[in-house]
């Protein structure tokens, strides 16, 4: 191989490495009201991890600290409870999103198609 070549071939590879590396992650959305609360109504794909039952370990281990964590509840004050919680364990992209029908109404999701 020519050194050109080489250089050339190391110069793509940094570059897509750094394009993975600062690829844009998706936003978690997490229903932090109790399991029965979910059951009655819920937006399809969400987690369901009740506020008593918050673990920043096991949720950075899953998502990372960095990623944009979107918190909801029935009216805003769990998720706020939560946000506290892992604003507290280092997060830093933690959104208290409200109630579920303000994260219904943020994403733009009808809540006949999602409530079962």
């Amino acid at each position: 191989m020519t050194t050109l070549y080489r250089l050339l071939l190391a110069a793509g590879f940094s570059l897509v490495l750094a394009a993975c590396v600062s690829a844009p992650q998706e936003s978690v959305w997490i229903d932090v009201r109790t399991v029965e609360e979910y059951n009655a109504d819920h937006i399809d794909g969400d987690a369901n991890v009740p506020l008593a039952t918050i673990d920043p370990e096991a949720l950075a281990a899953m998502y990372g600290k960095d990623a944009q964590i979107n918190l909801y509840c029935r009216s805003g004050n769990r998720a706020g409870q939560a946000k506290t919680i892992l604003e507290a364990a280092g997060f830093t992209n933690v959104v208290n999103a409200g109630g579920i029908g303000d994260a219904r109404e943020v994403r733009n999701i009808a809540q006949s198609s999602a409530a079962q």
